[in-house]
């Protein structure tokens, strides 16, 4: 299967996976959750990701969250898929067309089935970032991108079948193009 490339099929989940119950009924069970890099945050357990085989090197750690710093009233380009199991594991994470326009990931079917139903309209791919000192060998994981199910709430990291993706991407020069697109330069 092609996750296509169409932006709405990999929109950003800008309410963090609120259900349309949670909604209605009022406020969600709340829990407090640790973290190195935001202190201790207070996070709706609807928002929770399952990933059943955790992501790669963290096997063992399977529920996480996305955060994201909106001070300003939007969303930023880069997330953070943090673990709640451990807090010093949070993964900064980007829309894959930040990277690349292109992207467009080859999967098998059977390792999208633990996920549910997938459609355009609750698939969300994220891909992973490493932002070195030198902020222009910054790169990112094309290789290996997050899907996840916005409406059961559930993940998966899949290495996509794609030769032509690399581990270790590097996109400074799109990344300033994104921003000066944003800016409207």
């Amino acid at each position: 299967m092609h996750l296509s490339h169409r932006p709405s099929m990999f929109r950003q989940m800008r309410s963090e996976l609120t259900t349309k119950e949670n909604l209605l009924e009022g406020k969600a069970n709340e829990m407090l959750v640790n973290t190195k890099h935001f202190g201790e945050i207070e996070l709706d357990e609807n928002k929770i990701i399952y990933f059943e085989n955790g992501i790669l090197g963290f096997e063992d750690y399977k529920k996480y969250t996305l955060l994201f710093d909106d001070e300003e009233g939007e969303r930023p380009d880069i997330s953070w898929l943090q673990s709640l199991e451990e807090p010093s594991l949070a993964i900064p994470v980007v829309n894959p067309f930040i990277v690349r326009t292109d992207y467009n990931p080859e999967v098998e079917d059977e390792l999208l089935k633990p996920l549910g139903s997938i459609n355009e309209e609750n698939i969300v791919v994220l891909i992973s970032i490493t932002v070195p000192a030198d902020v222009e060998k910054i790169s990112a994981n094309l290789k290996a991108p997050f899907i996840i199910n916005s409406d059961e709430r559930k993940g998966a990291q899949i290495v996509v079948e794609n030769s032509e993706y690399e581990v270790k991407y590097h996109f400074y020069e799109q990344l300033q193009a994104h921003k000066a697109a944003k800016e409207g330069k």
